[in-house]
């Protein structure tokens, strides 16, 4: 098993940047992919990135291409999301998630998840 903390949610205003941490451990060698979700009050949860541990490949829901950018920190077993221009609308609970085979942006494939952080963007 691998345990996943999150850390780094906060309220900002619209247009402002923050930055999310998500430090793994445990089985942390069986990891192939991480990603980040998202959850809206009322809400399903949504896929926001993605990206393959070893190689770094990534991918992006439309809705936050060119403004977030997933990143990690292999030595560190460390996963962030670093999100730019935040809108109204990108305000949600925020998950990381590992999976111990391939990567990308199905919920239904990640074997473990954080216990996530809420991120709340104002006017």
């Amino acid at each position: 098993q691998v345990q996943l903390v999150e850390f780094g949610g906060g309220l900002v205003q619209a247009g402002d940047s923050l930055r999310l941490s998500c430090t793994a451990s445990g089985r942390t060698f069986s990891i192939s992919g991480m990603g980040w979700f998202r959850q809206a009050p009322g809400k399903e949860r949504d896929f926001v990135a993605a990206i393959s541990w070893n190689d770094a490949n990534t991918i992006y829901a439309d809705s936050v291409k060119g403004r977030f950018a997933i990143s990690r920190d292999h030595a560190k077993n460390t996963l962030y999301l670093q999100m730019n221009s935040l809108k109204l609308e990108d305000t949600a609970v925020y998950y990381c998630a590992a999976r111990f085979s391939g990567w990308g942006g199905s919920a239904t494939r990640y074997d473990s998840w954080g216990q996530g952080t809420q991120v709340t963007v104002t006017s």
